[in-house]
């Protein structure tokens, strides 16, 4: 189920590089009509802040890397152009296996999705999502994944395995960055005792979910120490955090 090196040396370029809405607010007033970021505006982001970007964001990045590595990606995604849209990426492998490649998700690492390869398990497994095994199954319109936490806790999530045509992800892309919402969000995978456990800010609320079970954070005493909090997990510059942070305060 695990992908070759080949592509993990791609995908491994995003370890700890978060998903957010922060980005989004932060860049929102400085991008002019079009919001969406190119990948170079991404990446000199990026270099410049530590910024990573929402699911959008994300797979049109990490679809820049493999294609420039010589690996055949594409956009896939689901609700598209709606405020519940999802996006991610199928990547092949050098023998044309299909892998799921979610950062929007914060996946620890991509997944073979061909039902039919002899490598393909539909058992739940550890190893690829922090804080929980997972499940696939084949649909005839694409892929179940059953998500099992700590104490019997599942969820669901539907994949659309189609490809997204680029001028159709490029405008669904856009739409997305239009939709501000009206609470701030992180998502960044950290070390936590051995494994890689996922950190999340949502609403003036954090935790921490690992395969020993979700811990909830103490309240941040103030605006100031949810930007220090939010700084030391994401690695953001504090300004950018602080300036997006006060945008959603100011939406309260």
């Amino acid at each position: 189920m695990r992908a070759g090196e080949h592509l993990l040396n791609v995908w491994r370029r995003f370890d700890g590089l978060p998903m957010d809405n922060l980005v989004k607010a932060w860049n929102y007033e400085r991008a002019g009509l079009k919001k969406q970021r190119s990948v170079e505006q991404m990446r000199e982001h990026r270099e410049a802040y530590g910024l990573g970007g929402n699911c959008f964001d994300l797979a049109l990045w990490l679809i820049a890397e493999f294609r420039e590595a010589g690996i055949e990606a594409y956009a896939v995604g689901s609700e598209l152009s709606t405020e519940g849209a999802h996006a991610a990426v199928l990547a092949l492998d050098d023998t044309g296996r299909r892998f799921l490649c979610d950062l929007g998700d914060q996946w620890i690492q991509p997944i073979l999705v061909d039902s039919q390869d002899p490598a393909f398990s539909d058992v739940p497994q550890s190893g690829f999502f922090p804080g929980a095994d997972v499940q696939l199954s084949a649909e005839p319109d694409g892929l179940t994944i059953i998500y099992q936490r700590p104490g019997g806790k599942l969820s669901v999530q539907k994949y659309s395995l189609d490809p997204i045509g680029e001028e159709a992800f490029w405008q669904a892309a856009e739409y997305s960055q239009h939709q501000l919402g009206k609470t701030p969000l992180i998502e960044v995978r950290v070390p936590f005792e051995g494994e890689i456990a996922h950190w999340e800010f949502d609403d003036w609320h954090s935790e921490l979910s690992t395969s020993k079970g979700l811990f909830k954070e103490e309240p941040a005493a103030s605006f100031d120490a949810w930007v220090e909090r939010i700084h030391e997990r994401s690695g953001y510059d504090r300004d950018i955090i602080e300036e997006a942070l006060a945008f959603y305060k100011s939406m309260d």
